[in-house]
C-alpha cells in the first residue's frame, strides 16, 4: 500500500508524522491549547497524558495500517499544531483534520498544512476525493475548506446533536475532487 511522505516541507511550515516518543511534546501542545480546543472538540474535555500517549502509540499503528497518517505541524523545528488524513470517507476518499495551538492561530498555518495534505493525497493512486467535515458553527475551519476550494456537498444533523459546547450540531461535509 502507497502512503503520503512521513515528512512535508510547504513554504512556512513542516509536517512530521506522530511517533509514540512524542507523548509529552503532544500532551503539552493540547495542555496549553485547551481552552481553544474546548469548545470545538469533544475529546478535549477528556484529555490526560495517557490518552495522548495512546493517540501518538497508535499513530504509529494506523500509519503501518494505512488507516490514518498523523502529522505534527511545525514552525522553525516547534510543534504548533496537528492534522490527519484518514480512510473514514469510504473507498477513494481520505478526510483531513485539523487544529492549531492559539497561539499561532490566524497565520495561516492550517490552510498551508491542509494544502500540503491534498497535494500528498491526491499523489496516491487510490484518492479520488479529498473530504473536510466541520461544524456550520466552526467559521474558522469553513475557512480553510473555502480557501483550498473545496465545495460542499452536505449538511445534516450531527448524530446526537453537538458534540462539543460551541458546535451547533449541524455536520458539513465538503469535498474536493481529483
Amino acid at each position: 500500500m502507497e502512503r503520503p511522505a512521513e515528512f512535508i516541507s510547504n513554504d512556512q511550515v513542516e509536517l512530521r508524522r506522530w511517533r509514540a516518543d512524542d507523548a509529552e511534546a503532544m500532551d503539552r501542545l493540547v495542555t496549553e491549547s485547551l481552552p481553544h480546543l474546548l469548545p470545538w472538540m469533544p475529546w478535549a474535555a477528556e484529555h490526560d497524558f495517557a490518552a495522548v500517549a495512546d493517540y501518538t502509540a497508535r499513530s504509529e499503528q494506523w500509519w503501518l495500517a494505512g488507516e490514518a497518517y498523523n502529522y505534527a505541524i511545525t514552525m522553525d523545528g516547534e510543534i504548533v499544531g496537528n492534522c490527519t488524513l484518514t480512510r473514514q470517507s469510504g473507498p477513494g476518499a481520505l478526510e483531513i483534520g485539523y487544529w492549531i495551538h492559539p497561539g499561532w492561530a490566524g497565520r495561516g498555518l492550517v490552510t498551508t498544512a491542509a494544502a500540503a495534505l491534498v497535494r500528498e493525497a491526491f499523489a496516491l493512486p487510490d484518492v479520488e476525493r479529498v473530504v473536510i467535515r466541520t461544524d456550520s458553527a466552526n467559521t474558522a475551519s469553513i475557512a480553510v475548506a473555502r480557501r483550498l476550494g473545496f465545495t460542499e456537498v452536505e449538511r445534516r444533523p450531527s448524530p446526537g446533536g453537538p458534540s462539543a459546547p460551541a458546535r451547533d450540531g449541524v455536520d458539513v461535509v465538503w469535498e474536493l475532487r481529483r
